[in-house]
């Protein structure tokens, strides 16, 4: 059984189509990544599933109930992690916690081995009598999502769960989602970060509410033809440029102080990249072929997108 199963799922806000048309599944126990940048649709497909908000279009399946007709019921089912800290910051970090167990109808004998649990899964043990609203980033998503897990749910929907906070809180986080993940539980998360997304069992990416490729990390890796060349050099701004306009066939995207240049013709040589860097007088540069990254294809799918929408002349 799918723990989540959605058929042409649509939102429209006005002329926007946040969500269009999204058909996939997730299999119970997965960790399943929604990846795609900043208003790819990711929230608002996340709030579809939890039944809080209602498609204009299609349907959608939580935990076995439908999102819309079975909506109180399915609350019941889930954990919701929003982007932004939604608790109350004049209450204690326990205090809050009791608060959405009580929210939740958790028997007052239940909650206290409930909340010692989580307590010590996020390593919040030591700072249960401080304010939440005086509490670090990091730690305000900690409480956050025990908040999201004290009723146990089934699938935990995590939207951007590390987006600004630093290296070791998102180490910390990933370990627990692991944890719980271990324990059983179908994660379902949403993330602009694409080294994230390689701890994903499979991945969606989308772009403006479309589905543009589902599978593992490694299947997604494996879909454009050609390859992927990487240039080392100082002035990559200059030489992105340079590329650009002398090999239109090949799309170049900047990495720092390296371009990656992919080409899907299986004839093409690297000769081709030296005599146009030559002429341009760019001389101190190292270039050698590299595996696709999961943002080369992106990159990739995104050209091929708008590829698509253009009228053929």
């Amino acid at each position: 059984m799918s723990a989540i199963r959605c058929e042409r799922l649509r939102k429209r806000f006005g002329d926007l189509h946040a969500v269009d048309g999204l058909t996939f599944e997730v299999a119970e126990g997965e960790l399943f990544g929604l990846v795609g940048p900043d208003g790819a649709g990711k929230t608002t497909t996340m709030r579809l599933l939890c039944g809080l908000m209602t498609p204009d279009e299609g349907d959608a399946w939580v935990a076995g109930y439908h999102v819309v007709q079975d909506a109180f019921s399915l609350r019941d089912q889930v954990g919701y992690l929003s982007q932004r800290f939604g608790l109350y910051a004049d209450l204690t970090v326990l205090e809050n916690i009791r608060f959405f167990a009580d929210l939740r109808g958790e028997p007052r004998t239940a909650q206290e081995e409930k909340i010692a649990r989580l307590l010590e899964l996020t390593d919040l043990k030591p700072f249960g009598n401080r304010l939440a609203g005086a509490l670090s980033g990091g730690m305000k998503q900690k409480l956050s999502l025990i908040c999201a897990l004290i009723h146990t749910p089934q699938i935990l929907f995590l939207d951007e769960p590390t987006t600004g906070v630093d290296p070791l809180t998102r180490r910390e986080f990933w370990r627990i989602i692991r944890r719980l993940q271990a324990e059983g539980t179908t994660i379902f998360l949403a993330t602009a970060y694409l080294e994230e997304a390689e701890y994903c069992n499979r991945l969606a990416l989308i772009h403006g509410g479309r589905l543009l490729a589902i599978g593992t990390p490694a299947e997604i890796k494996g879909l454009p033809p050609g390859r992927i060349w990487e240039i080392d050099l100082v002035e990559a701004r200059k030489a992105l440029h340079v590329l650009q306009q002398r090999l239109p066939a090949a799309t170049v995207s900047l990495f720092g102080n390296r371009l990656h240049l992919y080409v899907s013709a299986p004839d093409f040589s690297s000769e081709e990249v030296h005599l146009a860097m030559e002429e341009a007088g760019l001389q101190r540069y190292e270039i050698r072929p590299v595996p696709f990254s999961l943002e080369d294809v992106l990159v990739y799918l995104l050209a091929e997108a708008k590829k698509a929408k253009e009228p053929s002349i």
